[in-house]
């Protein structure tokens, strides 16, 4: 009888819309690689290179591409994308330092910056177009996933929302 009364209140309080003001909120960091080298095995398997201007990997230098601290979601969905086009991908942006800030950010472990090459344009010009992003006036296109692919001057910035393409 006493589970009935319980079940009861919580149910009054929440057609009330109280029981959720009352329970705190829990959210989950997204889950990582905790170094680069754990996430380069991945990629590496999956056939996607990477490349730095300072032939380096250490997350606190802007020359090198880090993927320590990467989203695991974030390796998935570039290997998803490279999976789905058939395309050639080679990362030239990570974790490392140097990227905008943000929650969705690199530093945060939600986006790559990968070579343009016309296969990958062909294909990510066959997502919906997103307008414009502020700023910098990139193009933007979604994925039916719902990941962003925003084309700057010299690479594609893909935001990784979850593990798909």
């Amino acid at each position: 009888m006493k589970h009935h009364a319980t079940l009861t209140a919580c149910a009054s309080l929440l057609a009330a819309g109280m029981l959720a003001a009352a329970v705190p909120s829990v959210s989950a960091d997204p889950a990582k690689y905790p170094t680069h080298d754990a996430a380069a095995q991945q990629l590496r398997q999956a056939g996607i290179t990477w490349s730095s201007s300072g032939r380096c990997s250490d997350r606190n230098r802007s020359t090198c591409t880090s993927f320590t601290q990467i989203n695991k979601a974030t390796i998935a969905g570039v290997i998803a994308f490279k999976k789905a086009s058939r395309c050639a991908v080679t990362i030239t942006g990570g974790t490392e330092k140097g990227h905008s800030p943000g929650t969705y950010s690199h530093w945060n472990g939600y986006k790559v910056d990968i070579s343009p090459n016309q296969c990958a344009d062909n294909y990510i010009g066959n997502f919906r177009y997103a307008g414009r992003r502020g700023g910098d006036n990139a193009k933007m296109y979604k994925s039916p996933a719902g990941n962003v692919y925003a084309r700057e001057g010299s690479h594609w910035d893909i935001l990784y929302y979850n593990g798909n393409r």
